[in-house]
């Protein structure tokens, strides 16, 4: 079947043939049954189901020190509304990208699970500065596009078994809501404990009341299936903190570095005296070392994190794909996804325009389904939403009012998402269950997902070695494992040669 489809598609239109004009041919709109209207009807509805990450990007990635104890940028101190203009300037670049290489209705951004890997898995690493972690990320940029030309992406998406791509998600989704919760106050460090509920074991302080609120919001918003679920959670529970802080004077849980009041706002206190009629800040852009990492941390943790880089970037879109694909119809005969290597190409060159872009690996979103239910068919609904990404770059300084306790519950909400992968594990067959069971574990309890993958590999293949069957492990898997064993021991060897 050709990528027009048209009998098919011209029956789904519900209608006799139109003239072809030029935005026709070039988006094939009649043969994929859609019309301008609906495009650009689809686009406005997938653009405000993922807006949310112009806010919340910022607090991900602008809010936290890299192990230089600088904030992305090079400074001492947080600039959320920078990483916002840059957020949305790549967004609305990539996506517009998307649209007129790929022609697929596929919205692109920085995706949240390698924004929360790049902030907590990889700018803590002892050396490392965020300029080095973006510069891997558009090394791990290039080598995926590499692979998509090479047709090799194919086979590596192969090497690792189902199962544990499944673990890996669900794994960093139980992180990212750990994270959502500890960054909150609503889980904190206990007294003879590991982790405890706010503060004694109590709920206690207005900002995790804003937290508890938020969060409830969004989980009802979202059962009820409400568009923009995400976004008008965290707006709520921004305009509930302003009045809070208006009323209360809650003011900031620490200051120069001392805790001035353990109830007090986590990092930014809501208010509304920002400069708003500014010129968009965009001295984040182009803050990428692309070789800085070889010589911050070495050559074994550089190949280490760029594969787990790789491999958490690796999955997403052929999930995202395959899945607008279905929703909208637009999957083929045999199951193929028309014009699949080109979107392929497009989402590598977003991840590459990320790292450069210093806003994390841009990446395709699964939310591009609310628009192609909507009734996007084709690249022109994503050309409409690129166009509102680069709209929203004057709103940046709203990223400075908002407050991390109305944007974490949005951490819990993907969490969940992610963790819903869990059913694609088979539990009772143990060869595989166990290694994915580590890898879930490790993840939150080690507070890291580069310790996750790395031991969940290691215990598949020692697993399927005693177990006598060396060939269902594909020869990629014996390499990576050694590598996480040899990473996992290098802090010790290291010292010991040094002495």
């Amino acid at each position: 079947m050709s990528e027009d489809a048209p009998t098919t598609n011209r029956q789904r239109s519900g209608g006799p043939d139109r003239p072809a004009g030029g935005l026709d041919r070039f988006f094939r709109l009649t043969a994929r049954g859609s019309t301008v209207g609906r495009e650009l009807r689809g686009g406005l509805a997938t653009f405000f189901a993922m807006a949310y990450i112009v806010v919340l990007n910022p607090i991900i990635i602008g809010a936290a020190p890299d192990s230089t104890g600088r904030f992305l940028g090079g400074g001492d101190e947080p600039n959320l509304a920078a990483v916002a203009a840059a957020t949305s300037l790549i967004s609305g670049i990539f996506t517009i990208v998307m649209g007129l290489l790929g022609n697929f209705p596929l919205g692109v951004s920085s995706a949240l699970g390698m924004s929360a890997f790049v902030t907590y898995g990889v700018v803590v690493i002892p050396g490392m500065t965020w300029a080095d972690a973006m510069g891997l990320v558009v090394i791990e940029g290039i080598i995926l596009l590499l692979l998509v030309i090479t047709g090799f992406r194919r086979a590596i998406f192969n090497a690792v078994p189902a199962q544990l791509k499944s673990a890996i998600s669900v794994g960093i989704g139980l992180f990212i809501a750990l994270i959502g919760m500890i960054d909150a106050g609503f889980i904190q460090k206990g007294s003879g404990t590991g982790l405890e509920l706010g503060q004694g074991g109590f709920i206690t302080g207005w900002p995790v009341l804003v937290f508890v609120l938020g969060m409830l919001a969004v989980f009802v918003l979202w059962t009820a299936k409400v568009r923009g679920a995400i976004l008008y959670s965290i707006l709520g529970a921004t305009v509930v903190a302003l009045i809070i802080e208006a009323v209360a004077k809650v003011g900031p849980k620490s200051s120069g570095g001392e805790v001035v009041s353990p109830s007090g706002w986590s990092l930014t206190v809501p208010t509304l005296g920002q400069d708003w009629l500014v010129p968009p800040d965009f001295s984040t852009l182009g803050q990428f070392n692309l070789l800085g990492s070889f010589q911050h941390v070495g050559l074994i943790v550089t190949v280490l994190t760029v594969f787990t880089l790789l491999l958490t970037n690796f999955f997403d879109l052929l999930g995202t794909m395959v899945g607008v694909a279905n929703t909208g119809g637009l999957v083929d005969e045999r199951g193929d996804v028309p014009g699949s290597q080109r979107i392929m190409v497009a989402d590598a060159l977003g991840a590459i325009g990320g790292g450069m872009g210093a806003t994390s690996s841009n990446s395709a979103f699964v939310e591009s389904s609310v628009g192609v239910g909507d009734g996007a068919r084709t690249g022109l609904s994503s050309v409409m939403v690129g166009v509102l990404f680069l709209a929203t770059i004057v709103l940046s300084p709203l990223a400075g009012v908002i407050p991390s306790e109305a944007a974490a519950p949005t951490l819990v909400l993907v969490g969940f998402l992610m963790m819903q992968q869990v059913t694609r594990i088979d539990w009772t067959d143990l060869e595989l269950a166990i290694p994915a069971f580590v890898t879930i574990a490790l993840m939150p309890f080690s507070y890291s997902i580069t310790n996750g993958i790395g031991a969940g590999f290691i215990v598949y293949v020692i697993i399927k070695v005693c177990r006598g069957k060396l060939r269902e492990v594909h020869p990629l898997m014996y390499v990576t494992a050694a590598l996480f064993a040899l990473y996992f021991v290098s802090g010790p060897v290291q010292a010991l040669f040094e002495h």
